[in-house]
């Protein structure tokens, strides 16, 4: 695609992004592919929810455009495989589906997509989307991290250590307190919902509900102090840690 056009004498944009895009029917993957490599980015494509997981798995795209009703593996069952492994948790996914319902939707986002967008779509929205997605992974990315020490603003989380400063103070938190903040801040911006936060602390205590994570975040913004705010709620969907 990109060499007809430079033998063509034609400008390419080069993004050098990896689009994973999965669909069982063929002419909307060929719709996407070429869209996509005019607007410079890398496509591969992928027709079942297990041909997803081995191509995520071994290239690990910046972004996936993921279909939910697949043969075998559904796209649900998809995203929450890639969330639960390491090297595939921060790929940002949007769900491309006839499914138009508000339920599907909401359900959908409450996974952990990033967006929804449903057939037929216009090829022009959902660019604009991808790179709206695209953007914001880098905007909410942290000021600094490595293995041990998420920064955001005056916020240090020390994960090997357990331990959580706000302009330098000490904030003593439970185990559940901590794990609930530093999932949140391991994606700034992103929504998390409580089945999802309860599912992460779930090893602690088995007896948690999603409602009982409604009184950590409690206690977490309360010991937080000046770093309550960083903690939002977002309504009928969950909670996210502002950048």
């Amino acid at each position: 695609m990109n060499k007809e056009k430079k033998e063509k004498g034609l400008p390419v944009k080069i993004t050098e992004k990896c689009i994973l895009a999965v669909d069982d029917e063929p002419d909307v993957l060929q719709l996407l592919e070429y869209h996509l490599a005019s607007e410079g980015f890398r496509v591969i494509c992928a027709t079942s929810g297990e041909e997803a997981i081995e191509i995520a798995t071994r290239e690990i795209p910046d972004l996936i455009l993921l279909d939910i009703m697949l043969p075998g593996i559904s796209g649900l069952e998809v995203l929450k495989y890639l969330q639960r492994n390491q090297p595939t948790m921060d790929v940002p996914v949007i769900y491309l589906s006839a499914r138009a319902e508000e339920t599907d939707i909401v359900l959908g986002l409450e996974l952990g997509a990033c967006d929804y967008v449903t057939k037929p779509f216009s090829i022009r929205v959902l660019i604009s989307r991808i790179r709206a997605v695209l953007g914001e992974r880098n905007r909410f990315r942290p000021t600094h991290t490595t293995s041990d020490v998420i920064r955001i603003r005056d916020m240090e989380i020390f994960s090997g250590k357990r331990r959580v400063t706000v302009r330098g103070k000490d904030v003593g938190l439970t185990q559940a307190e901590f794990r609930i903040l530093e999932l949140l801040a391991k994606k700034p911006g992103w929504v998390f919902s409580r089945k999802h936060i309860r599912e992460s602390i779930h090893d602690l205590d088995d007896s948690v509900t999603e409602r009982s994570i409604d009184v950590h975040v409690y206690g977490l913004r309360r010991k937080l102090g000046d770093g309550k705010h960083y903690i939002e709620t977002v309504r009928h969907a969950g909670y996210r840690l502002a950048d």
